[in-house]
């Protein structure tokens, strides 16, 4: 059950009926994106026993700007709660600059299952990892204990970095094929057999290497896995990540794939 939800401009919180017990809600902004000098900061608390889902209504769009935009997430999860973030991918805009920070805190019986992904922009208006800069940061905390720490800083604006006689820019000669980034979170009591599995899904590789696919399986602590993914479109990894986290409409009780709009 949702007790309070919150939001001031430019950041709008749906929170929508579901078949399941669990609470869930949906971040969007009135814009339709961020604009340079937007600043959100969210604030999310689990109760003890409780469910929630926290998505966004759709990709996290940043528009061109001299001035960055950014967003700050803020999770208390809860023993016996659990805590599933799925949103859509940030599509940072060509000249765009985008900060992102996300601290996480669980007690030692939490269940957390969270995404965190990134596209190349607009591929189709010839701006693909044309934005100016990207850096996005993450803490996880288990009872006050930091067990990852993740960071990413893709720039285009270090002229003692990039080929002047490559138009497309360092961030694009250093992705290659590669137009979609990926990171996923499994861990805690509720999805231990799930972690354990993906954790071991690749057997001896430590990376799935495909010509339009990468995948790395790396165990966290003794109940979770971190997955990494790359992949060629928005599309395809996110079919990737439905198809990994399969188990997520039973711990919800319904389907937030099939049920988002």
């Amino acid at each position: 059950m949702l007790t309070r939800a919150i939001a001031a401009s430019p950041l709008r919180l749906l929170h929508p009926k579901n078949s399941g017990s669990a609470a869930w809600v949906y971040a969007a902004t009135f814009g339709g994106g961020l604009l340079g000098g937007d600043a959100i900061a969210l604030d999310v608390a689990v109760g003890p026993g409780a469910s929630a889902l926290l998505s966004t209504q759709a990709s996290t769009k940043v528009y061109r700007s001299d001035t960055a935009a950014g967003q700050q997430l803020r999770a208390r999860v809860a023993d016996g709660s659990l805590l599933v973030l799925l949103p859509d991918p940030v599509t940072p805009f060509a000249a765009s600059h985008y900060t992102q920070e996300q601290h996480i805190d669980l007690s030692p019986a939490a269940t957390l299952v969270a995404i965190d992904w990134m596209t190349a922009g607009r591929v189709r208006s010839g701006e693909r990892w044309q934005f100016t800069s990207y850096a996005s940061r993450t803490w996880l905390r288990r009872d006050g204990r930091l067990i990852l720490h993740d960071a990413t800083l893709l720039s285009n604006d270090d002229p003692d970095d990039v080929d002047p006689d490559d138009a497309r820019g360092d961030v694009a000669r250093r992705m290659g094929r590669f137009n979609c980034l990926a990171w996923a979170v499994v861990i805690g009591p509720a999805v231990r057999a799930a972690a354990v599995r993906l954790a071991g899904s690749l057997g001896d590789a430590p990376v799935l290497k495909r010509p339009d696919l990468l995948i790395s399986a790396a165990p966290l602590e003794d109940d979770g896995v971190l997955l990494r993914i790359a992949g060629l479109s928005a599309q395809q990894v996110g079919a990737v990540l439905k198809q990994h986290l399969n188990f997520v409409p039973s711990l919800l009780g319904d389907d937030p794939w099939s049920c988002k709009y």
